[in-house]
């Protein structure tokens, strides 16, 4: 937990990207940065605590989420389905489970991209400013969002599941050939990140979100 006595303009000198949040939550770093977050807080009518819990949990977690698997999705996604196509034009007579498997992989991506989104513009930034002071209650603004986000995460998983299983564990055939071995181990690597990412927010920046909130994952 973040000192209650550190001043607003240490939180943005020791990370710049801590700014927006305090922007967001009418908390003046600049011309009050003399302020500390105690302070600042209580002229605010906010909740100290839940300020830094922010602040401290979810804005860093959230960039390093967006900026590390976010970005490698954006980026591998639409490669990686050519290269399904690709070897699925190669060694579709010999291997039906490829069709089964691009089936798999176009609902994941799409899913995903969808997923994304959803996240980069409407949930992190909620997750950014809450301090559980909205009028319409506790949680209000992170606590459907998130529900949401846990399901589509199941769905992913059993996308995942099933592209495993038909591939026997992303296993190369015999006569698999280079594009081949590059698509198993990419799909591998794909599950792989996603299962970090997965964790990171559904165990660990999900909960601090609710527990800002004053919810709880359920």
């Amino acid at each position: 937990m973040i000192d209650l006595t550190t001043t607003l303009g240490d939180l943005v000198t020791e990370d710049p990207r801590r700014a927006r949040i305090l922007e967001q939550l009418g908390l003046d770093y600049c011309c009050n940065g003399h302020r500390t977050i105690a302070e600042a807080s209580e002229l605010k009518g906010l909740d100290a605590d839940r300020v830094a819990a922010a602040v401290l949990a979810n804005a860093t977690l959230a960039h390093e989420i967006v900026d590390t698997h976010h970005a490698y999705l954006w980026e591998e996604l639409g490669p990686l389905g050519s290269l399904v196509e690709k070897v699925l034009a190669a060694h579709g007579e010999n291997h039906p489970e490829l069709a089964a498997l691009r089936a798999d992989y176009a609902a994941l991506a799409n899913d995903l991209a969808q997923h994304l989104m959803k996240e980069e513009r409407i949930l992190f930034p909620a997750i950014k400013v809450t301090d559980g002071t909205a009028s319409d209650g506790p949680g209000c603004g992170v606590d459907g969002p998130i529900k949401q986000m846990m399901v589509e995460h199941d769905l992913a998983g059993g996308l995942l599941e099933h592209m495993r299983t038909i591939t026997d564990g992303y296993a190369v055939p015999d006569d698999g050939c280079a594009s081949y071995r590059q698509l198993m181990y990419r799909l591998h690597m794909l599950e792989l990140d996603l299962f970090t990412h997965i964790h990171k927010e559904n165990n660990v920046l999900f909960p601090r979100a609710l527990a800002a909130s004053g919810l709880a994952v359920g």
